[in-house]
């Protein structure tokens, strides 16, 4: 049993920490900081996250509280509110949404070859945004509708081990197909998306990359037919054509010709059609493609729900990015967590076991692994089944 180290101390033992010093670097993070570190930083944000504060003043008095053990959970300054306040007021959201990132790569490597319930050899990705309603008096610069702030989160999310490759945080009124332009395609890879995405200059670019689409058809474009192959209806498939488009502008933006699926929803009773430019997959994989599409709005739904990412602790622009960014750092942090140690646990149980153990000197296995009997037998319709991994 490690009587030494407490649980948080163990948990941050997982960070690069050599990887985070590098984005420092990067943006000076630490120039001219004599007392509060961007590791202090890091690690106060972390341990909001992991215990659910709800406000600096909460921050501040639960590590004062404990102040003989912080040493040896990594921090070096003294924790205030302003000096915190201050930090996410004025250090760089960037170095956070850098150190992010190479978690993410980790985290990616990691769960390469989980299975996500279709037979497919290729990256499948799932692209969505979400929007984070402000209050517009407390948040001016996110001014999203007359009376009304709010930013959005656009992620792409590998759907192996619902792991995000990519973030970007907008205004609220940033329409979410423009961050098709943003994106660097991989060749070969599946991009899964929603009808609000369908603007056929951007997927005519995806094309070209070599990369793949699976999306929802408007019922106003126009098209013909060109081919049909024949489908098993006892599935929910209805057709599978080969089309081109008609209209004046839709033919003109992509010039090739595209694959039509049409597949009835018997459970919902509604008629879906999608449009994709492969041809080689099975017309069902394409309907299963673009059910798992709805991975990412689970996503979105559990990180709001057990994440600090809709009550934030600044105002400032910078504030609410670094805020996010160590959100999103703590759930890769925690999957990375998981998978190295072979855990059974959904994410949900082992955040809440760590928030209540963060101060124990326990080995971090122990509390994760000795009620995992328990965790067999119950079971909570209303917890969202994302990461029953």
């Amino acid at each position: 049993m490690n009587t030494g180290k407490t649980v948080f101390s163990q948990v941050m033992e997982f960070l690069p920490l050599h990887e985070f010093r590098k984005c420092v670097e990067r943006y000076q993070g630490n120039y001219k900081v004599q007392s509060f570190s961007c590791m202090d930083q890091f690690l106060c944000m972390a341990f909001a996250q992991l215990t659910y504060r709800e406000s600096l003043r909460d921050i501040e008095s639960c590590l004062r509280s404990m102040r003989t053990k912080l040493y040896h959970m990594g921090f070096r300054g003294s924790i205030s509110r302003s000096t915190l306040a201050d930090a996410n007021e004025n250090r760089d959201w960037r170095i956070y949404a850098d150190f992010a990132q190479v978690l993410i790569h980790t985290a990616r490597d990691l769960y390469l070859n989980d299975p996500f319930g279709i037979d497919l050899e290729q990256t499948v990705y799932a692209l969505d945004a979400t929007t984070i309603d402000l209050c517009l008096s407390l948040f001016p610069w996110a001014r999203f509708r007359k009376n009304k702030g709010a930013i959005k989160l656009h992620t792409l999310l590998d759907l192996r081990g619902a792991i995000p490759s990519f973030i970007e945080i907008t205004d609220g009124k940033f329409h979410e197909v423009n961050i098709l332009d943003t994106l660097i395609l991989e060749p070969g890879s599946f991009y899964v998306m929603d009808r609000g995405y369908l603007d056929f200059i951007r997927l005519y670019a995806l094309h070209l990359a070599q990369a793949f689409f699976v999306t929802r058809n408007k019922s106003k474009i126009k098209y013909r037919r060109i081919y049909s192959r024949p489908v098993d209806k006892s599935t929910g498939l209805r057709c599978d054509q080969t089309i081109a488009l008609t209209g004046v502008y839709s033919a003109k933006d992509y010039p090739e010709h595209l694959r039509l699926v049409k597949f009835y929803d018997s459970e919902n009773k509604k008629l879906l059609v999608f449009l994709t430019n492969n041809f080689l997959i099975d017309a069902l994989t394409v309907a299963q493609l673009y059910k798992s599409r709805w991975k990412v709005e689970l996503f979105f739904r559990w990180i709001k729900q057990h994440l600090r990412i809709k009550a934030f602790y600044g105002t400032s622009q910078n504030a609410v990015k670094t805020q996010i960014w160590i959100a999103i750092s703590i759930y890769v942090l925690v999957a990375i967590i998981k998978k190295r140690l072979g855990l059974k646990p959904e994410l949900y149980t082992i955040l809440q076991i760590l928030s209540v153990t963060m101060f124990d000197k326990t080995d971090i296995f122990q509390p994760l692994t000795e009620n995992m009997f328990l965790n067999d037998k119950i079971e909570d319709d209303n917890q969202l089944q994302l990461f029953r991994l």
